[in-house]
């Protein structure tokens, strides 16, 4: 699971008027339980992880491509809670509305004594722990479901290897199964070259700028004609390799932009996450039950603790 795309939508999609005894919002770490309740009782899955964005900006993808997030950067002395909890003193931090924040750590709580694995790596974003977790799961034996908002999660999807991705932008409850037809269908391109059309066509939420004048209806006619970036700017490299004159000076101009472009858009997919499978095996129920209980009162969690316990059980 996209965490942090989930409990936004949560934060954004239920009304702030779900709070606790004392009045504070508690929309976000409820409707994040609802979303684990529905997902668990449709798929039953025998194993779950929330993967955490330990650093949701990177300091290598900022080095490689500064325009990177750079729109979604408040700047503050702030202390950035990590998978374990734990902090790490920064000069920036993701804008985040004020009654989001308290949420994190109740929601970290609340995961914990569920006994609901939450995986993040130091340096890195949630989706590049979801590439490692994906590909090493497909390659022994699992069929994975990725859960998330983000569409650049597609470049995972392969339906040899059993991944695809659960796809909320339009609702949890209307979530889409993403494989390689709809990939295909939605952006004439393949899921393993979703990457490099993102490079082309830029993605502005992400700061990633794109090939000025190359749009995705251009960026994916290149690519299904000479397969990956690279081979559409070899192409490029010489008059009579198929690309026209204007696309080759656009590609030309951008051409240190694409020499970095491609390590920012391309999720990780071998980092070193010190856990096993047993590590991320669903729990039948809460594994710390008093510790549940006395946060489903503090947060006053309701229906939303009893649907995940049903869901668990």
């Amino acid at each position: 699971m996209d965490t942090a795309s989930l409990y936004f939508r949560a934060f954004y999609g239920l009304p702030s008027s779900l709070t606790d005894a004392s009045g504070q919002p508690v929309n976000a770490v409820r409707g994040l339980l609802d979303f684990i309740a529905k997902f668990v009782t449709d798929y039953r899955p025998t194993h779950l992880v929330c993967c955490w964005d330990n650093d949701w900006r990177p300091r290598w993808r900022v080095e490689l491509l500064p325009s990177y997030k750079t729109h979604r950067v408040a700047e503050a002395t702030t202390t950035v809670v990590g998978a374990g909890g734990q902090g790490a003193e920064s000069g920036v931090a993701e804008e985040s509305p004020d009654e989001l924040t308290p949420q994190v750590p109740a929601i970290l709580d609340v995961l914990a004594a569920l006994g609901i694995a939450v995986v993040g790596r130091d340096g890195y974003e949630a989706d590049d722990v979801i590439g490692t977790l994906a590909t090493t799961a497909a390659r022994d034996g699992f069929a994975v479901d990725v859960v998330t908002g983000d569409r650049d999660l597609f470049q995972l999807v392969d339906d040899q290897q059993g991944i695809r991705v659960l796809y909320v932008a339009r609702g949890v409850a209307r979530h889409e199964r993403v494989d390689d037809a709809w990939v295909r269908a939605k952006y004439s391109v393949s899921p393993q070259a979703y990457a490099d059309l993102a490079v082309l066509r830029g993605d502005t939420s992400d700061g990633i700028p794109g090939v000025a004048g190359i749009g995705e209806k251009t960026a994916a006619q290149l690519l299904a004609r000479h397969g990956t970036l690279d081979q559409v700017l070899a192409a490029a490299s010489t008059p009579d390799g198929g690309v026209t004159a204007g696309v080759r000076a656009k590609l030309g101009a951008a051409i240190d932009y694409l020499a970095v472009a491609p390590d920012v858009v391309r999720v990780v997919r071998d980092l070193d996450l010190g856990v096993g499978w047993d590590d991320l095996r669903l729990p039948a129920g809460p594994v710390e039950p008093e510790r549940f209980a006395e946060l489903t009162e503090r947060w006053s969690l309701g229906g939303s603790a009893e649907r995940i316990t049903r869901a668990l059980g």
